[in-house]
């Protein structure tokens, strides 16, 4: 089962019939996320409207640390199993998480100036997510940097597993440090702390930014193997070329 994803042209054909009920479910849990977050759920009652912004800093938290965590999976396939479709999901999967980190720190930003009374402060949990950006940047920039594609890869893939650790330290940092976040609401031992009307939107919300990053993995990963695919074509054109 491990290795047969591994024939790009299978990912592709399972690719193509995965797509179009993402996008579909995706635009659906958007929709309807986006329904309950403005007109279902209440003012919070000391944060007032800006209570919304947790709607889309929150799930998009999630999905950055998430797709860091992907992205270290695939690095250890890669390099272990040398699976060869690993490299191209991480490669593909880094700029989503690095977008959605910067939706996390600008909602942050503006969800911070009026609960908190300013833009930014360096306590653990915002610096360890900035971090995580540079981490992201960092994971593209290797990608590209050698001419060598399975060079760049490698050395992504490392970068990949050594920032890993910051992982549990953004998620911990409430708990290990006094900053200025909330502790964890949802995963509780006892009862979620937010009442089900926050819940519901808070969750569809989670669920469609979940399918949105499947959704363009798959583009991705589908637009990666075409253009190698049509690199191959090409030089063997020209190789051909060259031998007539």
């Amino acid at each position: 089962m491990f290795h047969r994803f591994a024939n790009p042209a299978r990912f592709s054909r399972i690719a193509s019939a995965v797509l179009p009920w993402s996008a579909a479910i995706t635009v659906i849990l958007f929709a309807a996320g986006i329904w309950f977050a403005l007109f279902a759920s209440p003012a919070d009652y000391q944060q007032g409207q800006t209570v919304r912004i947790m709607y889309v800093h929150v799930p998009s938290a999630w999905m950055a640390m998430a797709c860091y965590t992907f992205i270290a999976v695939m690095s250890v396939i890669a390099l272990v199993w040398k699976h060869p479709l690993a490299d191209i999901a991480a490669k593909a999967a880094a700029p989503l998480g690095a977008a959605f980190t910067i939706i996390v720190l600008v909602t942050g930003s503006l969800w911070g100036k009026p609960t908190w009374g300013t833009w930014w402060v360096w306590d653990a949990r915002l610096t360890s997510v900035l971090v995580l950006f540079f981490l992201y940047l960092g994971h593209i920039a290797l990608t590209h940097a050698f001419d060598n594609p399975q060079r760049g890869a490698r050395a992504a893939a490392v970068l990949a597993l050594v920032g890993f650790v910051n992982i549990p330290i953004i998620k911990f940092s409430v708990d290990w440090w006094n900053t200025l976040h909330q502790p964890a609401s949802l995963t509780r031992l006892d009862t979620p702390a937010i009442d089900s009307s926050m819940l519901t939107p808070l969750l569809l919300m989670a669920f469609a930014f979940m399918l949105y990053f499947v959704t363009m993995l798959l583009v991705r990963m589908r637009a990666d193997l075409n253009a190698a695919r049509t690199r191959a074509l090409r030089l063997s054109a020209a190789e051909r070329a060259t031998a007539s």
